[in-house]
């Protein structure tokens, strides 16, 4: 039987997990177990459009039970999913710069509408990048049909999410200068989990594993260390 690892990773909205080699490398040298799991439809092809279900279930099928996992982003989202559906199933979350929020925007909207006509600037590299840094729809538009399809379906699956039914002890970790999940969001979560410690970070941004990996490694080495013992 394969040895449990220290800690399971489900990675966000992302279409390669390469940003995370230099993280995932120092908590490996600091003596843990890592593992990153690929989630489907995103770093590899896939025709299919994933609802929240799908991706609950395959989480489910992917971590041990009485494992210890971390969800960044859209990776947070999925893992509050399944532990609300499957309290027992993680000895304890890691969420970091979670999504799973729901907050209805006329900026999500404006992004969605944008993100339709953002191919007609796509051939011009300049624009293109001002384009998406105006607008924050840099993952909707880069995405292909189905992609776009299932991201809508992440973002209306927060519209009902009730955080009560997640009782895992939960560790809440969150860039004090994430400009895509806000701090706000994490104070939301946090207030809404029943069992939950939240940290801020004054210099991590949305995704800490590039911006401070060496950080990043050593708040979870040390995390780790202190749960397990």
């Amino acid at each position: 039987m394969m040895k449990m690892a220290d800690l399971y990773i489900v990675h966000g909205w992302t279409y390669t997990v390469e940003p995370w080699n230099k993280t995932l490398e120092l908590l490996r040298k600091s003596g843990l177990n890592v593992k990153m799991l690929h989630v489907p439809g995103l770093t590899e092809d896939s025709k299919k459009i994933f609802t929240i279900d799908d991706y609950a279930r395959w989480a489910d099928q992917n971590i041990p039970d009485g494992a210890i996992a971390l969800g960044h982003s859209n990776g947070g989202r999925i893992l509050l999913n399944l532990c609300s559906r499957k309290p027992e199933k993680l000895k304890y979350l890691i969420l970091l710069d979670s999504a799973g929020v729901y907050e209805p925007s006329i900026r999500k909207k404006i992004v969605e509408k944008v993100a339709k006509v953002g191919k007609t600037f796509k051939k011009i590299s300049l624009i293109d990048k001002a384009f998406h840094k105006l607008t924050g729809s840099t993952d909707y538009s880069r995405a292909p049909e189905n992609m776009k399809k299932t991201l809508t379906n992440m973002l209306e699956s927060d519209k009902n999410f009730d955080f009560s039914k997640v009782t895992t002890k939960t560790f809440i970790l969150w860039g004090k200068k994430d400009t895509t999940t806000p701090p706000r969001q994490a104070t939301a979560i946090y207030e809404k989990l029943p069992n939950a410690e939240l940290k801020f970070y004054a210099n991590w941004t949305h995704a800490p594993y590039i911006s401070n990996p060496d950080e990043l490694a050593k708040v979870l080495a040390n995390l780790l260390t202190r749960i397990k013992e």
